[in-house]
């Protein structure tokens, strides 16, 4: 009985990016390992409505594109570890990488790991209420008939309030005067008669109470009280990429040269966050790694 082939290459993260370079790799005939040590969709499962992907001329939301891009890799037969990567290394020519349920070794190395939230630094959050406190929208999604608080004025926390709003009473809090990001999406929340906003607000104390929240305000020089059912954070998202050992953090400028290391997607995207950008990258990445693999022949 044959044995499987080798690893040739690693994705780390199945979000848009991380899909769509292992399908490609799948097609180009290399064998590659994807983990994600979460759901697959990454940050596309807290979206609302994705209105600038092709194909799709009335808008999808997120979780239904995730679908369809899971659909896809079952039908290529391209499977989902389901591990988290701790820590990846650089050694005897190879990316060396630690998981939660084991160690694999290959390389070529693709870096779709995307974001994670940043910490809210307006007041602490205590134990007993951080069960109710999030920083993804797609938990809260079968919510009905709660109030829920946002704290942010980006894209992402009114995307946030137009998913919640037709099951849910939704109040922003903004520490600015008006949004920060696509007046679109502005004006739509405006309109939706269970979404409040509150701008000029900041949070200034969390406590639990009951099932519930008991939430501290200050406007202009003003405090006032809010109950919430719960508590979504939306104050910005940093690159996860922490699980890079120094083998490989020092070493960036030449593994990419070589073409032995990919960073894509939402991980080096910074604001270009976008679902179609990623996917571009994922492409790309893979027929990179084809053509150095191709070169190695």
């Amino acid at each position: 009985m044959k044995s499987a082939p080798e690893p040739v290459a690693a994705v780390v993260g199945a979000g848009p990016a991380g899909m769509a370079a292992a399908l490609q790799l799948k097609r180009m005939g290399i064998r590659a390992l994807l983990f994600e040590r979460d759901a697959p969709g990454g940050l596309l499962r807290n979206a609302a409505l994705v209105e600038n992907y092709l194909g799709f001329p009335r808008g999808v939301d997120g979780p239904a594109l995730v679908r369809h891009f899971c659909d896809q890799l079952r039908a290529h037969r391209v499977p989902v570890r389901r591990e988290e990567v701790l820590r990846a290394g650089f050694r005897n020519d190879r990316f060396h990488l630690e998981t939660d349920r084991g160690a694999h070794a290959v390389p070529f190395l693709v870096v779709a790991s995307g974001t994670r939230p940043l910490p809210f630094d307006g007041c602490a959050v205590p134990g007993a209420a951080q069960g109710r406190c999030h920083h993804e929208v797609w938990p809260l999604r079968r919510l009905r008939g709660r109030h829920i608080v946002i704290v942010g004025g980006g894209d992402a926390a009114f995307d946030h309030a137009l998913a919640l709003a037709p099951l849910n009473r939704v109040t922003l809090l903004m520490r600015g005067a008006g949004p920060r990001g696509l007046l679109l999406l502005w004006e739509r929340a405006g309109n939706e008669e269970a979404i409040t906003l509150s701008p000029r607000t900041r949070l200034t104390a969390v406590r639990a109470r009951g099932r519930g929240l008991e939430l501290t305000c200050a406007r202009e020089g003003r405090s006032f009280g809010l109950k919430a059912d719960r508590l979504l954070f939306a104050v910005g998202r940093e690159p996860a990429l922490d699980f890079l050992a120094a083998s490989v953090a020092r070493r960036l400028p030449e593994l990419k040269a070589a073409g032995r290391l990919h960073l894509i997607g939402d991980a080096v995207n910074g604001r270009f966050r976008q679902t179609a950008i990623a996917v571009g990258d994922g492409l790309r990445a893979a027929m990179a790694v084809a053509s150095a693999v191709e070169g190695r022949a």
